[in-house]
């Protein structure tokens, strides 16, 4: 039964997007995944993931890895997203590759609009990769914004906003986040 299942999930999802890979281990509420035309998700083995993964423009891509929790958090994706193996990401995490709208007023002041037809100029919107490392942790309620490599072992402290990448087996907080200590040998 649990299959059967499975394979309804791969046939709603897929339907969505382009390529759908998610291991028959793999725990995923399908129901929120928002995909697009040429949109690749990828989940590995044994991760759950409660997220709301929206994918905001064509050809997208987010990859899981295994191992991997990620809880009811968010994540939009209009370049690619990169999630590690055994990495830990808390409720209410949002994680984004893109600004969403131009920095210049002229180039969005018709996005509104252009949403209510179904449609969006992303040529001016900055979009750049995100990638969380293996044996990370993200805190509750943290902001990774586009661009941002969060370093193996990392950990980001509960409501962070994370505006520069982060060193592997560190611990970062704060708004913007600020690296608190290294994380030694004996707690890796």
């Amino acid at each position: 039964m649990l299959s059967n299942i499975f394979n309804f999930k791969q046939f709603i999802i897929g339907s969505m997007l382009a390529e759908a890979n998610i291991s028959k281990s793999a725990s995923l509420n399908f129901t929120r995944v928002r995909g697009r035309e040429g949109c690749k998700l990828f989940i590995g083995d044994r991760s759950i993931v409660s997220a709301y993964i929206y994918f905001e423009r064509t050809n997208a891509s987010i990859s899981i890895g295994s191992e991997t929790f990620i809880g009811k958090s968010r994540i939009l994706s209009a370049s690619d997203v990169v999630i590690g193996n055994n990495v830990l990401i808390s409720s209410g995490v949002t994680v984004v590759d893109h600004n969403s709208h131009s920095i210049a007023y002229s180039e969005r002041s018709s996005d509104v609009l252009d949403w209510k037809n179904s449609k969006k100029d992303w040529s001016n919107v900055i979009c750049k990769p995100v990638l969380i490392s293996d044996k990370s942790w993200i805190g509750f309620n943290s902001i990774i914004l586009k661009g941002i490599t969060i370093g193996e072992g990392a950990i980001v402290g509960a409501g962070s906003v994370v505006t520069k990448d982060v060193p592997p087996w560190t611990i970062v907080g704060g708004n913007p986040a600020k690296i608190i200590r290294d994380i030694p040998e004996n707690e890796r």
